[in-house]
């Protein structure tokens, strides 16, 4: 006969001692003060983390900063240098408890007293009584007697130093490894809002300087344009004057060239201060947005520049036989013709002087296209787009513009609904095109 195995007996509950239980794994009851102080720590962190992210501008964040962290660790004085962006130097950035007048002008190098060394390390470094610390660097001006503790923690984001943050007391004590590990929460809770709410402030400080200097821009054009009006209108008076001298005791035929002379001279003059209008109607912000959109002739137009410029182009031949037929195009003659004029006019700088410019125009699909090319090598074709951003010059050497004059006139024809751009000429060199929507 077999034996039943017999049933385990069930083994008696012993008595946990607690003191043998290791206390970092030891659960505690939620009553227990350790608990109850870790519940408020975890609140803290939380409010914190919301306060900071709420803070409407860096000197705000800031203040959140310090004056948070001073009564999360129940000290006298909290402290924070950031790492100025070229990595060797701490500059304060806040304190609370010491003055505040001195932020931005106590600066340590990484690596002085106990701050630079938690910066240099990258770990806390603390101290019982800076007083007899050696570590401790005195900032005259800035330190006050009476302060004994001390404890630095570094800020990393991405593993990046971003500053160090310090606490300091008046009693002379040894900061206990739990206060330890709760500002090294706090610094990792902060490292990377105050990195990123430093790049806001930097970015938002770039774009106030740029906003600064376009305000200045524009007040400088502004007062250039308005003072060029009366020396214009001098210049006008005197060609008017040298005409009438001219042809007072003049024969018939010279009578008749010096006023051609004159109708040229004023019809620039005349141009000129339509630029200036132009130049001012920019500055109003009306420049690009009060272009006209009419039907006009696009032979019409493209003679008449080519009329204006002969005096400039005279140098060299211009090829331009214009098409039996209208070719209709929609936009703003005037800035049409002042796009092509600053065309000619880049080829009478760059163009080989023995070269000769051609110009044509045809109709393709829904456009009205130009083209100004020369019988040169042209531009490079890795150059095609750099010409049209602004102050690119290619030959500086004998460039004598700004280096706008294209970037202008790809943004006038884009505002009337045109465009400008190079393309190859099939002679091996490249062609200016310009195009606007056919009627």
């Amino acid at each position: 006969m077999t034996d039943k195995p017999s049933r385990p007996r069930a083994a008696r509950a012993k008595p946990i001692d607690p003191a043998a239980e290791p206390a970092a794994s030891r659960d505690l009851p939620p009553s227990s003060p350790a608990a109850s102080g870790r519940v408020d720590r975890l609140a803290f962190l939380h409010e914190f983390a919301q306060l900071l992210t709420q803070a409407r501008d860096w000197d705000e964040l800031m203040r959140t900063l310090v004056d948070r962290t001073t009564a999360a660790l129940g000290v006298e004085v909290c402290s924070f240098y950031l790492l100025d962006r070229d990595g060797a130097r701490l500059t304060l950035a806040a304190t609370n408890g010491l003055d505040p007048e001195q932020v931005g002008k106590v600066s340590l190098a990484v690596g002085q007293g106990i701050t630079g060394r938690a910066a240099r390390t990258r770990r806390p470094v603390s101290s019982r009584d800076v007083t007899t610390d050696a570590q401790f660097s005195w900032v005259r001006g800035f330190d006050v007697r009476g302060l004994h503790a001390m404890l630095s923690m570094p800020l990393l984001w991405n593993e990046r130093l971003v500053g160090v943050l310090n606490v300091q007391t008046t009693e002379v004590r040894d900061f206990t490894a739990d206060e330890v590990d709760f500002l090294g929460t706090i610094a990792a809770l902060l490292g990377g809002l105050v990195e990123k709410g430093r790049m806001q402030a930097e970015a938002e400080a770039q774009l106030d300087r740029l906003s600064q200097l376009d305000a200045a821009r524009a007040e400088l054009l502004a007062v250039v344009t308005h003072e060029l009006r009366t020396p214009l209108a001098v210049v006008r008076a005197y060609v008017d004057l040298l005409a009438d001298a001219a042809t007072s005791d003049a024969p018939e035929g010279r009578r008749t060239q010096v006023e051609a002379w004159r109708a040229g001279a004023v019809d620039q003059v005349t141009r000129l201060d339509r630029l200036v209008d132009g130049i001012l109607a920019s500055v109003r912000g009306e420049g690009l947005t009060g272009l006209r959109r009419d039907p006009f002739d696009v032979v019409a137009a493209i003679t008449g520049t080519v009329g204006t410029l002969a005096l400039l182009l005279r140098t060299r031949a211009v090829r331009w036989y214009p098409p039996d037929a209208q070719l209709v195009a929609r936009g703003d003659q005037a800035r049409f013709q002042q796009v092509l004029e600053q065309i000619l006019d880049n080829e009478a700088k760059y163009a080989p002087p023995e070269q000769a410019v051609s110009i044509g125009v045809w109709r393709v699909g829904d456009e009205v296209q130009v083209y100004i090319t020369d019988d040169g090598p042209g531009v490079p074709i890795e150059d095609w787009e750099a010409v049209f951003q602004p102050y690119v010059r290619l030959d500086r050497a004998r460039s004598r513009g700004s280096g706008i004059g294209l970037f202008a006139a790809r943004r006038l024809m884009e505002a009337m609904g045109g465009r400008v751009w190079i393309e190859r000429n099939g002679y091996g060199g490249s062609r200016f095109m310009v195009a606007l929507p056919a009627v």
